[in-house]
């Protein structure tokens, strides 16, 4: 294969790994689903919700940890879910990519 082929290659897999970072949403909770938390591929936080009901001011502590959390997770399962998907282009297992 041409240098110049490999090349083209390599752009196409790159591009097609940006949208499937930019498209892939996970959603997590805790709080038992009072904290949830979008995140896409990138790691990115879109969306972040909270119920009423936890937002005590005497308990800021224990919202500000489960804000924590729902993020963390819902950033975690975006990232495997768009390692998950990236791998399935390339053919191969590539673990550590993101």
């Amino acid at each position: 294969m041409k240098q110049a082929d490999l090349l083209k290659k390599a752009q196409e897999i790159q591009s097609k790994m940006a949208r499937i970072l930019d498209a892939t949403r996970e959603e997590a909770a805790s709080g038992g689903g009072m904290v949830k938390a979008v995140a896409d591929g990138n790691g990115t936080l879109l969306k972040l919700s909270i119920e009423r009901e936890v937002a005590d001011p005497e308990e800021i502590q224990m919202l500000e940890d489960l804000v924590v959390a729902a993020v963390n997770e819902a950033k975690r399962k975006a990232k495997d879910a768009a390692q998950e998907e990236v791998q399935k282009i390339i053919g191969i297992p590539l673990p550590g990519l993101f």
